[in-house]
């Protein structure tokens, strides 16, 4: 992938070019002149890497079957990785001119005329070297290129920016698995037992995507579900914790050990009908020794192990194991016609493509993987037949001699048909641990800082990056595991398979590696993913090039990061989120080309002043950390694009956070997207007003004296999407009523009181947020009066309501929130009764009433509720609870059993009581309820 090395410098020269004359308006002649002749090489290398980058796009397909193209290309993408460190030393170089006084300023230019002629001296030599390699190229002309000269780039299909729809075709052939599955885990559910079932075959062949189809259909009929994938490389300590996590179990997983988590899980699902589902498992000592004790006896438990091994499907309850093979020919056949001619409404192959179609399924050899990512090739691509027969050739020319034989040759081709943009980030997404969920969030903001990402006529770099990893989804390279309530995607991952082909690609052309403290680290890789405690410490000539560190790990010796940060100058990120470092090397802080700087969920107390030099950062994450307070030189950093503080609590709840307090100057970040959670002052409030680019903003402490100057802040942020206000303490008032929101808003939380006869006013007046889809309200007492105004929210998916509501009534009229799939409404202490009007909430999925304890029934009119999924009735009124313990004959039982008959599940809980139950509504129930 020499092109998207290329591609990236290309774009790197570019800016170093437009800054020219910024660059050389020198006190000095002799700066002036040598600066002349380093821009003057800069030029010619850019020329040539532009005209060159097409003959790469070309070429790159014959590299492995043509041993002197191989060589070639090799050679200019070191070649490319020797300009960017010229290139970044001279911006380093220039920028460090700034600092100090008139006197130091004055030494360093002078000292550095030698420096730029050394670095125009060094771009000379790469670029005799590059002229040398293209004429030595040009005397053993490929006669396969010929075909294939003035393709053009490759370009995202118009899809790009929205995903595929719900992937039935997925379970093409797999059908009478999914139905036999489901009867193994839902047909005998009265029986208090346990039972493993095993789903198992070679990579690739759809274990995961019978499990997940299957999962999806049955998990409404627990009570409780969890999904964890285990990999190769599993740690039980991580393992434990993230089944408690997956559990909806709260666990601090930073000090909890062990015994604890075991504990926790065990009380958690006692008494309950459970499923657990263990995805990817490797050795059967994962079960019997590490999960299988965890788990409570007395329980309805149903297990689903996916492996590739057979000693893992034997742990399988009698007759309870699934063997996947391959597709049959039919079905393989299905599968690619559904995906190859997705965007045609007959789905149908044309009678002239049939014998290319059929020597495209041989490659694929009937796994579901291999099928899903020609199909999805085929699909972006007009369906002629010289279209189809390019693809084709580059199979053939990827299997000669044998290079890569049979699937992993139709794996490779999706990766090599990639525009040279998604190169990349394809690429970056295998720097993550194996079976690792991937946020969206979080990677976009790696691949903007990385330099991957450029705008695109109107869009926002956000917005580009967004697209990218969509195509790189529709193009089955991704795998969907979470999206929100919107369809946009949340978490994903990579397929073990071909993050296997994506590393070993990323380790030979030098884009990255992955250390696990064995092997020897590449010299040359530019990007470190630290992946194990005990990583043996790299020599300083093997860091030298480094662009990028990732940790993944939970501790990392201080010591091994200062070593490495010595020698890495040219560092653009470091990301220790997760990591329990508690202070930075003072390192970090002479990285002037660092652009992300990720302490999420670390230990981090303290950023000194010298945070200021880091000039070109675009990213700072200290949010979940022990940070109170920001350094006042933050405010030099006018590159910063996203700031995230906010800290936790010291003993408060896991997904709590305090405003974290930043200095004057902060308006001086014009650039900032995103800015949270910081702590409110006048002065502050008064410098948030300049920032008129922010998306997501996120103040707390805020008081009546603010108001004014909050509203004026807010007025000027034109493209706010997400906002969070917090008062200074659970009495004071919001001051909501001066506020004008912005149309643009889609998420809003506001927690604290809202001015009672002010209320119905401020509610209405959002009435022209038709953007607004979740609304979380905290502490505001709103009561009968002021509640209908909400109403005029009809676009909101997701309302959640806690110690928010203050009636003793609650009553929803028809017609209300139509798109609404959740409603949440926690602590009401004086709810006692709850009225559905039939027409209300047509779309609601899930209920939840929390803490109410004097609501004694289930809510009048939630039968009119057709949708309804989920009802979770959590400490209610004492007589409820005690209702609940008779008979199910109890005249005022069958009442209650009428209104729910239709819902799928529903749990009453009461935490003081220590009681839990799921409310089964028996055939009888169903007919009396009828």
């Amino acid at each position: 992938m020499a092109e998207a090395v290329v591609g990236l410098l290309i774009s790197k020269l570019s800016t170093v070019l437009a800054n020219e004359v910024v660059a050389g308006a020198s006190l000095f002649w002799k700066e002036a002149s040598a600066l002349k002749g380093l821009f003057g090489e800069i030029c010619k290398a850019k020329v040539e890497l532009e005209s060159m980058k097409a003959y790469l796009r070309d070429s790159e397909k014959f590299k492995d079957t043509d041993e002197t193209t191989g060589i070639f290309i090799n050679k200019i993408r070191e070649l490319s990785f020797r300009i960017e460190d010229v290139v970044d030393e001279f911006m380093y170089k220039l920028e460090d001119n700034k600092h100090g006084g008139f006197a130091a300023k004055t030494k360093k230019r002078i000292k550095n005329v030698k420096v730029w002629h050394r670095l125009a001296l060094e771009l000379h030599d790469i670029n005799a070297e590059i002229e040398d390699s293209t004429r030595r190229r040009d005397r053993y002309v490929i006669q396969g290129m010929k075909r294939y000269s003035g393709s053009g780039d490759h370009h995202a299909t118009s899809n790009s920016q929205t995903l595929c729809s719900a992937r039935e075709e997925d379970i093409v052939g797999i059908k009478d698995h999914a139905a036999k599955l489901k009867q193994w885990l839902v047909g005998d559910m009265e029986e208090t037992n346990r039972k493993i079932t095993t789903i198992w075959g070679m990579g690739g062949v759809g274990k995961t995507t019978l499990a997940d189809h299957v999962y999806k259909i049955v998990e409404m009929e627990f009570d409780a579900a969890a999904w964890v994938i285990v990999s190769k490389s599993y740690q039980v300590e991580d393992l434990l914790k993230k089944i408690a996590i997956e559990f909806g179990i709260s666990i601090d997983s930073s000090i909890m050990d062990m015994k604890r988590v075991v504990d926790v899980i065990r009380i958690h699902l006692e008494g309950k009908r459970f499923l657990m589902v263990l995805d990817d498992v490797w050795e059967q000592d994962v079960w019997i020794n590490n999960i299988m004790p965890v788990f409570p006896t007395n329980c309805t438990s149903r297990f689903v192990l996916t492996s590739r091994l057979s000693e893992v499907a034997s742990l399988a309850t009698s007759n309870c194991a699934i063997k996947l093979e391959p597709l049959q020919e039919i079905d393989s056949y299905m599968l690619f016609c559904k995906l190859a001619f997705c965007n045609n409404d007959e789905k149908g192959c044309p009678s002239e493509l049939w014998d290319l179609a059929e020597k495209f399924l041989k490659r694929c050899e009937g796994l579901p993987i291999a099928i899903a990512c020609i199909g999805r090739l085929l699909s972006g691509k007009p369906p002629t037949r010289s279209q189809w027969e390019n693809v084709y050739e580059k199979l053939e020319l990827q299997s000669t001699n044998n290079v890569i034989p049979g699937v992993d040759t139709v794996l490779k081709v999706s990766l090599e048909d990639l525009p040279y943009k998604l190169k990349n980030c394809f690429l970056h997404c295998a720097m993550f641990p194996e079976d690792y969920n991937l946020n969206r969030r979080r990677l976009i903001r790696h691949w903007i800082t990385a330099g991957f990402i450029k705008e695109i006529e109107n869009k926002t770099l956000e917005e580009v990056a967004e697209g990218f990893l969509n195509e790189l989804i529709n193009r089955s390279l991704l795998q969907v595991i979470k999206t929100n309530a919107f369809g946009r995607v949340k978490f994903f991952r990579m397929h073990d398979i071909l993050r296997h082909l994506a590393l070993d690609k990323a380790e030979k052309e030098y884009f990255g590696k992955v250390y696990k403290g064995s092997g020897t680290f590449s010299v040359g890789a530019r990007r470190l993913s630290i992946q194990s405690t005990g990583v043996a410490p790299l020599s300083p000539f093997g860091a030298t090039h480094l662009r990028a560190i990732h940790a993944f790990t939970r501790y990392i010796d201080i010591d091994l990061l200062t070593h490495i940060l010595h020698s890495s100058k040219m560092l653009s990120t470091l990301d220790l989120q997760g990591t329990q470092i508690k202070l930075l090397p003072n390192e970090v802080f002479s990285l002037f080309n660092l652009r992300l700087l990720g302490l999420r969920y670390t230990g981090i107390v303290n950023l000194p002043e010298a945070l200021g030099r880091l000039q070109n950062l675009e990213v700072l994450d200290v949010c979940f950390t022990a940070l109170l307070t920001l350094p006042k030189n933050i405010a030099k950093l006018k590159k910063l694009r996203y700031l995230y503080a906010g800290a936790r609590p010291i003993g408060g709840p896991l997904t709590s956070l305090v405003g974290t307090k930043v200095p004057r100057g902060i308006r001086n970040l014009t650039g900032l997207h995103a800015l949270q959670k910081i702590k409110a002052s006048l002065e502050i409030i008064c410098d948030v007003a300049a920032l008129t680019e922010l998306r997501t903003f996120g103040v707390s402490d805020v008081t009546s004296e603010h108001s004014l100057k909050l509203r004026s802040a807010i007025v000027n942020m034109n493209h706010l999407v997400h906002l969070s206000i917090a008062s200074s303490n659970e009495n004071d008032v919001l001051p909501c009523e001066a506020l004008r929101l912005p149309e643009t808003l889609s998420k809003l939380k506001l927690e604290g009181q809202l001015e009672k006869k002010q209320m119905p006013q401020i509610l209405s007046s959002w009435s022209h947020l038709n953007n607004l889809t979740q609304l979380t309200l905290k502490g505001s007492k709103l009561d009968e009066d002021p509640f209908p105004s909400l109403v005029v929210l009809r676009d909101l998916r997701f309302l959640r309501l806690v110690n928010a509501y203050d009636g003793k009534k609650l009553y929803i009229s028809a017609l209300s929130f139509p798109r609404l799939t959740k409603l949440v409404l926690g602590g009401a202490p004086r709810l006692n009764q709850v009225e559905i009007a039939e027409g209300a909430l047509g779309n609601l999925v899930e209920l939840e009433l929390s803490y109410c304890p004097k609501l004694k029934r289930v809510p009048h009119g939630v039968r009119f509720l057709r949708a309804l999924e989920e009802l979770h009735l959590i400490d209610t009124a004492d007589e409820f609870i005690e209702m609940l313990t008779k008979e199910p004959e109890a005249n005022e039982w069958k009442k209650e059993l009428m209104k729910i008959s239709h819902i799928r599940k529903v749990i009453v809980e009461s935490t003081e009581k220590n009681f839990w139950r799921r409310i089964i509504v028996s055939t009888k129930a169903n007919e009396f309820a009828g």
